[in-house]
């Protein structure tokens, strides 16, 4: 079997590549144009490496011949961002989606996998999200995904090219960056903290998401690659559950033996106040149970952050002081 992943050099791609690499012992291709993929989240991985973007065909093109399955991680993956640019989020996700299908279309591809979002839901007052639901979305990023997923049914229904649609809820874990202003609310949290700083929570911190660890998604990916009856389907990765942000905040403080009080902050455009998804879908088709609980996700998480940060920081205290 031959794999591409696109954004393979991600925060969850290089998850999902590194999974595959050990897991399926297949060929294993990356494509991503690094401008938020980094090489160290792929060194060492016995992978083949494309730098280039989704928006090229060419490259695209090139990178999805002889491939057998897709698992399309590509994306810019911010509310925030796509509010303050619409037309490079629209050009990344919606146009580079489409130039994506299209490849795999001429090239044959057996099926491709799509990293969709929750947030294509809106601020729905029904809990859990169930797949069944009209989408509300509230953001140009969640409309983009969205079109996205009609991309996706359209090209299975018009050319057999099988397309599923996984709709992740709040994915965190390893490798997620805490130096972009964009970054999620997990490793902002632990980057603060674990620089001194007080925590930032946009609106009163009982806003509630279902957090995902990343290895559940990639336990998803995984099975979405060859379910039998997925061709066509839009399905929840998630855990089922919601915590708040305030309990969220306390988790990671009792991991880090910390009691730092945090910087409340106006609510942000775009956001949602409640997400929890329902998984009976993924559970029927996917065979999919959350592998890694929060809490230990959670744990995992503060601990690769802890070593991580540490030796940056230890790297930045040896170069100040050899004055390099």
């Amino acid at each position: 079997m031959k794999y591409l992943v696109t954004g393979g050099a991600g925060f969850i791609g290089s998850h999902i590549a590194q999974q595959l690499a050990k897991q399926k012992g297949g060929d294993v291709t990356i494509l991503d144009n690094f401008s938020t993929g980094k090489h160290e989240n792929i060194k060492g991985l016995p992978v083949n490496v494309i730098e280039a973007d989704i928006r090229d065909l060419e490259a695209v093109e090139k990178a999805t011949k002889g491939v057998d399955v897709v698992f399309h991680q590509a994306a810019l993956c911010s509310v925030e961002r796509s509010i303050q640019n619409p037309l490079l989020s629209h050009e990344v996700n919606a146009t580079g989606t489409l130039k994506v299908l299209e490849a795999c279309r001429r090239n044959q591809v057996r099926r491709l996998v799509f990293a969709s979002s929750s947030s294509v839901y809106g601020d729905t007052e029904v809990l859990p999200k169930h797949e069944k639901m009209p989408p509300s979305p509230l953001s140009p990023y969640a409309i983009t995904k969205l079109m996205g997923e009609y991309y996706c049914r359209n090209f299975w229904q018009n050319y057999g090219l099988e397309t599923v649609v996984l709709r992740y809820f709040n994915v965190f874990g390893p490798r997620q960056d805490p130096d972009s202003e964009y970054a999620a609310v997990i490793p902002k949290f632990l980057d603060a903290l674990l620089g001194g700083k007080a925590p930032r929570i946009y609106g009163d911190g009982l806003q509630t998401r279902d957090f995902t660890y990343v290895g559940n998604v990639v336990q998803a990916n995984i099975a979405a690659a060859t379910a039998l009856f997925a061709a066509g389907e839009i399905i929840n990765v998630a855990c089922g559950d919601r915590w708040s942000l305030l309990h969220l905040l306390n988790c990671v403080e009792k991991e880090l033996g910390m009691d730092v009080a945090p910087e409340f902050l106006e609510p942000r455009s775009g956001d949602v106040r409640h997400s929890q998804a329902a998984i009976e879908v993924a559970e029927t088709i996917l065979g999919y149970s959350p592998e890694v609980s929060f809490e230990d996700g959670l744990k995992e998480t503060v601990e690769w952050y802890v070593r991580t940060l540490g030796q940056q920081s230890r790297a930045a205290e040896f170069k100040q002081a050899s004055g390099s």
